[in-house]
């Protein structure tokens, strides 16, 4: 009983949640770094920009993309400092090259060989099962059956 009342008094303190600070005293840097971040990928989450993702990984690159602004570095300097240190995949948008082809392509080849192997099966389905043709009593039958759901 007194550990739930502990519990109780203590619960509130423990998810007290702080006020969201600015990671930069400059605005124009943080402006900056945060639109930079929306082109390049978290590399954790990986379905996210690095300026969307709460992964420490992230929180890190940010702080690292900052310095580097700092720094004096351009725009396009950052993007190949982390391109040389992390490979084309931390760009939303990797370049169109020789390693970077499967990226491009690949949905596009997965698309096309799933539409030959449904032309194929269906065609391969259509010669393996006969056409049923119906007597002339089992035609009146359907056709009495259907005309009953119409009903």
């Amino acid at each position: 009983m007194r550990a739930f009342i502990l519990l109780l008094i203590f619960l509130p303190l423990m998810s007290y949640a702080g006020e969201a600070r600015d990671l930069a005293k400059d605005p124009v840097i943080e402006k900056r770094m945060v639109a930079l971040a929306e082109n390049l990928r978290c590399l954790v989450c990986q379905n996210e920009s690095l300026a969307s993702s709460h992964a420490e990984l992230a929180e890190d690159l940010r702080r690292e993309v900052r310095e580097l602004i700092k720094k004096g570095m351009s725009d396009q300097e950052i993007k190949d400092y982390l391109v040389a240190r992390y490979g084309d995949f931390v760009l939303y948008e990797p370049p169109v090259k020789g390693s970077t082809l499967v990226l491009w392509l690949g949905p596009f080849a997965l698309l096309l060989v799933g539409l030959g192997a449904l032309v194929f099966q269906l065609k391969t389905r259509r010669k393996t099962m006969p056409e049923t043709i119906l007597s002339p009593e089992a035609q009146q039958r359907a056709t009495a059956l259907l005309n009953d759901e119409k009903r």
